[in-house]
């Protein structure tokens, strides 16, 4: 039986969390929430997590220092950037260091389902290579 693929919810915001990861489950995705950058690195779903959808601005370590880290730790899982204050150096060096998207709030529920399936697929293309 296939493992059902698990989305990692960074975000200060509760309100933000809990519909999100409202969201994520009724796809069938197994979710986990996280206050906060430290809080998701301190957990043991880091290796497990197949798709990260993370905040910008955090207190502590920001969304896109988690993507740096990451990277620097071997760790390129795909990550789907949510903001309130969306800036152009910010989406770009995001993307740049391949994020799925970069989306501004409030975002459309139906936009970030297709950008988790996107995100999904790239993850089964990364476990996939040799």
């Amino acid at each position: 039986m296939p493992r059902v693929p698990l989305i990692s919810i960074i975000d200060d915001d509760a309100s933000v969390r809990i519909a999100t990861n409202r969201l994520v489950r009724s796809l069938g995705y197994a979710a986990h929430t996280f206050a906060s950058a430290d809080g998701f690195l301190q957990s043991p779903h880091v290796n497990d997590t197949a798709c990260v959808i993370a905040d910008v601005q955090m207190p502590g370590m920001s969304g896109i220092e988690l993507q740096s880290f990451l990277i620097a730790h071997g760790r390129s899982v795909p990550m789907i950037f949510i903001t309130a204050f969306p800036e152009e150096s910010i989406r770009s060096r995001a993307l740049k260091a391949g994020a799925v998207c970069f989306l501004s709030k409030p975002f459309d529920g139906t936009i970030l389902i297709e950008l988790i399936d996107i995100a999904l697929k790239r993850h089964d293309v990364q476990t996939a290579e040799p």
